[in-house]
């Protein structure tokens, strides 16, 4: 599906198969001369086939667009390898540039299996949810050059002026655009309408929850009448979706809590007593792509209630184990 969400700011649906994610929204905002692509989709062929349908709909002309990726998930900067031109400028952030940019990617996703291992993953389903992961299969895989931005910069394009926002949390370097005079929000994975992003964990994020509420508090001042996310629908309720998404990562760290009770328990006990908005009738269910990233959402959550003081870490053996102080 390709519509006119705001004047000259133009989406096109890209699929993204067997995800419950469904669809990436990708904003297409069309300017005197140039335009600029907003997310790309998977590195897959499914997505390429949508965005170069939507483009050509749309008129564009690749070698005049340029592209703004306000994330690394695969969803977002995959398909940026294949519809970039040698003319195009590709905005992105520092940090995940150069996660993106590593010499040696496969000692980074080591060190993940490192991590979830020692918290209890089961080692067939580890192996498993590594192999069919998303951005080994479906991201971009190639060194490249980015034009960086960070906070308070300016992305100028046609009618819209664009500020740059930094939003670590849902990954370490998530940039949003704002148009303070038509009150934009292009908020990629940050706030999302009627799903909520995933806050998991990443080595280049100390406390990754405690960044994605610190960033939350962050816009929340602004002065927002349409947000442009990344997946499902346009949306207005703006301060009131961010006090549901606090209270959502609130219920998120009691559960943990209540499941605590008493017990010494690894994160991968600890993930099927947290209400997850999937649907499946038992954790046990849980294809192991999912558990993964239901797993690094309760590490995060678990890190939170570490600093602040609520549990305590402990190591027997070769596993990490959680109890209330």
């Amino acid at each position: 599906m390709i519509d006119e969400v705001l004047p000259r700011i133009y989406r096109i649906e890209v699929p993204l198969p067997h995800s419950p994610l469904k669809n990436l929204n990708s904003y297409v905002i069309k300017g005197d001369g140039r335009c600029l692509i907003i997310d790309t989709g998977w590195k897959r062929e499914e997505c390429l086939d949508a965005m170069q349908a939507g483009l050509e709909r749309l008129n564009v002309d690749l070698a005049r667009a340029d592209f703004f990726i306000t994330h690394i998930h695969a969803d977002h900067l995959g398909l940026v390898g294949k519809l970039a031109t040698k003319t195009s400028t590709v905005y992105f952030n520092k940090p995940e540039a150069a996660i993106n940019n590593l010499e040696h990617p496969e000692v980074r996703w080591h060190n993940f299996g490192v991590v979830y291992r020692s918290n209890g993953f089961p080692e067939k389903e580890l192996q498993w949810a590594m192999e069919k992961h998303p951005s080994l299969l479906y991201n971009l895989r190639q060194r490249f050059d980015f034009s960086i931005l960070k906070e308070h910069d300016i992305l100028n394009i046609g009618d819209y002026s664009f500020r740059c926002i930094e939003t670590p949390g849902h990954s370490p370097g998530h940039i949003c655009l704002y148009d303070a005079a038509r009150k934009v929000l292009v908020a990629g994975d940050h706030i999302l309408g009627t799903i909520t992003p995933n806050i998991a964990y990443w080595p280049e994020l100390d406390n990754p929850l405690k960044h994605y509420l610190a960033s939350l508090e962050k816009v929340e001042p602004l002065d927002v009448e349409v947000v442009l996310p990344a997946h499902r629908n346009i949306f207005y309720n703006f301060r009131t979706r961010i006090a549901e998404l606090k209270e959502h990562h609130r219920a998120r760290l009691n559960q943990i809590l209540v499941a605590l009770d008493g017990t010494a328990m690894t994160a991968f006990d600890i993930a099927p007593h947290i209400k997850w908005d999937i649907k499946y009738a038992s954790w046990e269910l849980f294809p192991p792509s999912q558990k993964w990233f239901a797993m690094g959402e309760t590490i995060s959550h678990l890190r939170l209630l570490e600093e602040t003081k609520q549990l305590r870490r402990q190591t027997r053996g070769q596993q990490i184990v959680f109890s209330l102080t």
